[in-house]
């Protein structure tokens, strides 16, 4: 259906739904308040009408239902605006104008040598791989799971687990006020369920890496990812989007492809639990990435999330959790690295819901060129959350004149009994340190650039996973000292 028509519940067919008639119902909205929201391109609005249909045609009700409350919820959200608080710095022009709809999976070209670069060096560890949006069999390694430990692609969870993907699906990363979760929830093609059963402690991470090759060029990888730890267990995943091939990963290549990764992941933690998520982004220097992950802490658990972020032109990144048992705690670190053009911001918010939890949260950003940096990170504490015991701390490095950062750490207290601090720091390389060190002969730049590569590997080092640890520091190490 064109953007701006409408169709009356009167004349619709059978097979439109009520999304359809919401879609139509907010583009006269917006027609009325321009600036609110920027609607869906014609095939963005046609995928969205096509998914909801096959899933009420094809799909259990179940699923229908999903879909039709991600399509309702985005068309009256449509793609936000500087009007919305929490996309205030972050414009998604570029996105809605994009009109990208979901690839054809994946090209054949994609081989495990292309993938080496982004395995850690570890061929033992559980690998599902998914190429431009689709699960590729051939390359993943899913016959040494852990014990106790279950990955299955979208398909096979539907088949093999309905009613757990039913129970989770949905369930802790609402689309109500998340566009782009909205959007997920409506077209999403793949993905992975990743189980581990009660009181069982995975020795190994299970690893989740999205790849799009040149093949996504002006398409759309709508992953959704569903974590369950049952009560009383222990795992770690390891999240990575990238892209492959010289044409797709080269920061300095010309007309490399334009995509979009908007992908969902949420963590159940059932009391006791432990998950450890690692995501890595390192997408193609013309890629649009939004992600989304959510936790839901059951009583006693710990959720344990870090960000390292490189790539991408645009780049925007949730990491939410909710401390819903008491006792629970959170951890929350990350890194972005970026320079020349590219605008990266990520969203955070801790909510304590009740007593006796605690949250630690550090966020570094190293800013070079025009790059702009946001930061936005939110401490909410419940009136029932008395002994919260939290901390958040981002710090910001700018290494040119024209780079910029906006920082927002907030809290927001309704409890008397808490102890709770904030702080957020800006600045350039310290000039006492760069001068000690031209002093015991080390040049200017190479000063600078050790300089820059200390300051960012100071959050890497809470990365309990070596190889993980070992690797991005390389990387780190290789941008600013190569």
């Amino acid at each position: 259906m064109p953007p701006h028509t409408t169709t009356s519940a009167a004349s619709a067919t059978p097979l439109e739904s009520r999304s359809q008639q919401a879609a139509a119902a907010a583009q006269a909205d917006a027609a009325k308040a321009p600036g609110q929201f920027l609607p869906p391109a014609a095939p963005v609005q046609a995928e969205i009408d096509a998914a909801v249909a096959g899933a009420e045609a094809d799909g259990p009700r179940w699923l229908a239902a999903l879909r039709r409350r991600g399509a309702e919820a985005f068309a009256r959200a449509g793609f936000p605006t500087a009007r919305n608080e929490d996309w205030h710095y972050t414009t998604t022009a570029p996105i809605a104008e994009g009109a990208f709809v979901s690839n054809v999976g994946a090209t054949g070209e994609v081989t495990g040598d292309a993938l080496a670069a982004f395995t850690f060096g570890q061929d033992a560890w559980p690998l599902a791989v998914f190429v431009n949006g689709r699960f590729d069999a051939g390359l993943s390694r899913l016959d040494r799971l852990p014990e106790g430990v279950r990955v299955l692609p979208w398909a096979d969870a539907l088949r093999e687990e309905p009613e757990l993907v039913e129970r989770l699906a949905g369930a802790v990363a609402r689309p109500d006020d998340q566009p782009f979760v909205a959007l997920n929830q409506a077209v999403f093609a793949d993905g992975a369920l990743v189980v581990v059963k009660k009181e069982m402690e995975a020795d190994a991470p299970v690893h989740l890496l999205f790849v799009s090759d040149a093949a996504a060029t002006r398409t759309a990888n709508h992953a959704r990812v569903l974590v369950c730890a049952e009560r009383h267990s222990k795992l770690t995943v390891i999240e990575t989007h990238a892209g492959v091939g010289p044409e797709v990963s080269d920061r300095e290549a010309s007309g490399a492809p334009v995509y979009l990764t908007n992908a969902v992941t949420e963590v159940d933690v059932a009391d006791g639990a432990s998950v450890t998520h690692l995501k890595v982004q390192r997408e193609g220097p013309n890629a649009f990435h939004v992600a989304h992950v959510e936790a839901r802490q059951g009583r006693d658990s710990h959720f344990v999330s870090f960000s390292f972020a490189q790539g991408a032109r645009l780049a925007r990144a949730n990491v939410y959790t909710v401390l819903a048992g008491e006792g629970c705690g959170a951890t929350l670190n990350g890194l972005y690295a970026v320079d020349g053009e590219q605008h990266c911001d990520h969203q955070t918010r801790i909510e304590h819901a009740e007593p006796n939890c605690y949250s630690r949260e550090l966020y570094k950003g190293v800013l070079g060129g025009r790059s702009h940096g946001v930061f936005n990170g939110k401490v909410y504490v419940h009136p029932a959350a008395q002994k919260t015991d939290g901390k958040q701390t981002n710090n910001t490095l700018l290494l040119s004149d024209a780079a910029r950062i906006d920082t927002k750490p907030q809290l927001e207290i309704f409890a008397d009994d808490v102890k709770c601090t904030h702080g957020a720091t800006v600045g350039r390389l310290d000039q006492t340190s760069l001068f000690y060190m031209k002093s015991r002969g080390i040049g200017a730049e190479q000063a600078r650039k050790l300089l820059t590569y200390a300051f960012a590997a100071d959050v890497l080092e809470t990365i309990e996973l070596e190889p993980v640890k070992v690797a991005l520091e390389a990387l780190t190490l290789e941008r600013y000292t190569a």
